[in-house]
């Protein structure tokens, strides 16, 4: 019987979580996605692995014998392809670097010329995330270490290095009624319709959306979207405004959008994040360094 590992790993977390809703944040998909592939899996093999209740998914039997097997053998799995990926770049001397938006902005260039210095021979391969993916490519092994925005979802299992923090700002269409304004406080955006990460982002899309700063009250939202042109081809319709780093308009400049300061909302923190298992690998540690490096002489 050959079972998608896909679904052994979906499996895994939602009898790790006991609740189909925080499972699907942790996997970064939709709820209904989510439930279909487990009713796959058990479909496939001919068990009922969960008994689904509105107090969460109780594991069956099988489910328990299920639970037990499984994450060692998606632990020992994900080694082996993480393994396999590393050895390519390291014959290749390549290093794949995940960024999110903007990622590290100005720093990128000179953290790559240090990381050149350090590892001669070698070069970084940057690769653009989507925001349905906050990790940008580490969940599934396709990157060796990612540039990100804290916080995103399950960055707890993850070694994380805060490298800068800078303040968030808002972009509007230039048409939009505060465009005039020198300075903008969040509270007066709180009723604006907000253009968004999907639903699967998490509490990254919640932060992007400052949540904590709305005393209670839900953003509204006016366009969903996966990727930075998309998000900015929005804002420039008028579907919506969004926050964003500072770095956002001198790295993202596009006419009919004006950036705004914005007070009232924390600043946002760029960091350098692998995996555990990437403590072991040379390569990662000198661009962690370059990181640093660079940051520290800013």
């Amino acid at each position: 019987m050959d079972v998608d590992t896909r679904l052994l790993r979906y499996f895994a977390v939602v009898a790790e979580e006991g609740n189909i809703t925080r499972a699907a944040e942790r996997l970064f998909m939709a709820q209904p996605s989510l439930t279909k592939q487990i009713k796959q899996l058990e479909t496939t093999l001919g068990v009922q692995l969960f008994v689904r209740s509105r107090a969460g998914m109780a594991l069956t039997g099988p489910g328990r014998a299920l639970a037990d097997r499984v994450p060692a053998l998606l632990d020992a799995l994900h080694e082996a392809i993480r393994e396999t990926k590393a050895a390519a770049s390291r014959s290749e001397q390549i290093l794949r670097v995940g960024i999110m938006g903007s990622g590290a902005n100005e720093a990128t260039p000179a953290i790559i010329a240090a990381f050149g210095e350090r590892r001669p021979g070698w070069r970084v391969e940057l690769r653009q995330g989507v925001w349905s993916e906050p990790t940008a490519g580490l969940a599934d092994g396709g990157v060796d270490a990612a540039l990100l925005y804290l916080p995103f979802p399950g960055q707890e299992r993850w070694r994380v290095t805060e490298l800068f923090t800078e303040p968030r700002c808002v972009l509007l269409p230039s048409g939009h009624r505060l465009a005039d304004r020198a300075s903008i406080a969040f509270r007066e955006l709180r009723d604006e319709p907000f253009v968004a990460a999907p639903p699967e982002a998490g509490e990254w899309r919640d932060w992007w959306l400052a949540t904590d700063a709305r005393e209670g009250s839900p953003p509204r939202i006016g366009a969903e979207t996966r990727h930075p042109d998309d998000w900015l081809n929005a804002i420039a319709n008028g579907y919506g405004i969004a926050l964003a780093p500072s770095a956002a308009a001198r790295y993202y400049p596009r006419p009919g959008i004006i950036q705004r300061p914005l007070t009232g909302v924390a600043p946002c923190t760029v960091a350098v994040v692998r995996s555990p298992a990437a403590d072991a690998n040379p390569a990662v540690g000198a661009f962690v360094d370059s990181c640093l490096t660079v940051v520290g002489s800013r």
